[in-house]
């Protein structure tokens, strides 16, 4: 008898919650969105790849070990070669490392285990990256013990941007947008924002916005004393952006971008574009209104 066909095949322990069997229809769940919890370890592998049973059991022992950091989902490429081949796997072993459902690293081929520790501590959050996802889950019922997360990050990683937004976020939503602005203002001076930074730079835009105009009844009041009047159509766009109700404040703002491009319709254009930073990228909203923002351009 051969060694490939005396050599056990890997399989997951049913004693170990933290090593799971994923098949094409259960890696999204078991996978992607899992990795929003807590980083997954996937170990593409076939019963006939002899290196794929030298680097299981490494695996499925790290997984014992580490109990719960990480979970390990195995995939045999056989019976999941679409999802393999979705993530480019041309040959096994290969491990991917996802954390917060994108692929975070990879590697493939059998390695030692020190390697293997090495490259799943760099995988695994950092004290300051678990503080700053546990004061995420926080900000919207207990915004204190958030700010007092996001603080002890910032004591870790003195310059850690996602602590930093998270601050201006309960900064914002207290009220206090001189804060907020001033986080985004030091933020910015690096020359770029990450998206979470655009967001806060638009919920601020928004929320200053609403300051001026009084609220969506007062300010459809003024129009309507003044149907002709584009700036009082423009502070009624405002205030119904900062409201939430964004397909009408849209609708406004691009007829101002229409009427008067160079005046008010510039205030207009950058409000449309603090919106569409708010919805998700494939909002229905803001496909129709770049494209006719773009027309009207």
């Amino acid at each position: 008898m051969s060694d490939a066909a005396s050599t056990p095949t890997p399989t997951s322990s049913p004693l170990c919650p933290h090593i799971l069997d994923a098949t094409s229809e259960s890696f999204a769940a078991d996978v992607i969105e899992r990795s929003h919890d807590a980083p997954v370890v996937v170990d593409f592998w076939a019963p006939w790849c002899g290196p794929c049973k030298m680097l299981g059991p490494v695996l499925e022992k790290l997984a014992r070990e580490y109990d719960g950091k990480f979970t390990l989902v195995k995939v045999d490429v056989d019976q999941a070669s679409d999802v393999a081949g979705s993530l480019g796997v041309r040959s096994i072993p290969a491990v991917f490392g996802v954390r917060d459902g994108q692929v975070f690293d990879a590697f493939t081929g059998v390695q030692p285990e020190n390697v293997v520790r090495q490259w799943l501590d760099r995988l695994l959050p950092s004290p300051a990256e678990t503080l700053v996802k546990q004061a995420r889950a926080l900000e919207a019922t207990d915004p204190k013990a958030a700010d007092a997360k996001y603080a002890e990050a910032l004591k870790i990683v003195p310059d850690m941007p996602e602590a930093r937004l998270g601050l201006g976020r309960l900064a914002l939503a207290a009220g206090r947008i001189d804060e907020a602005a001033g986080v985004i203002a030091a933020l910015e001076r690096r020359g770029f924002l990450e998206p979470d930074g655009e967001k806060l730079k638009a919920e601020l835009i928004l929320k200053s916005q609403a300051e001026n105009s009084g609220g969506v009844d007062a300010a459809r009041a003024a129009l309507a004393a003044e149907p002709n009047d584009l700036t009082r159509k423009f502070a009624l766009a405002e205030a119904l952006a900062a409201s939430g109700d964004y397909e009408e404040a849209l609708s406004l703002c691009l007829d101002l971008v229409e009427r008067d491009r160079k005046g008010v319709g510039e205030k207009a254009r950058q409000t449309m574009l603090a919106v569409f930073q708010l919805l998700p990228p494939d909002s229905r909203l803001v496909t129709e209104f770049r494209r006719q923002l773009s027309l009207v351009l």
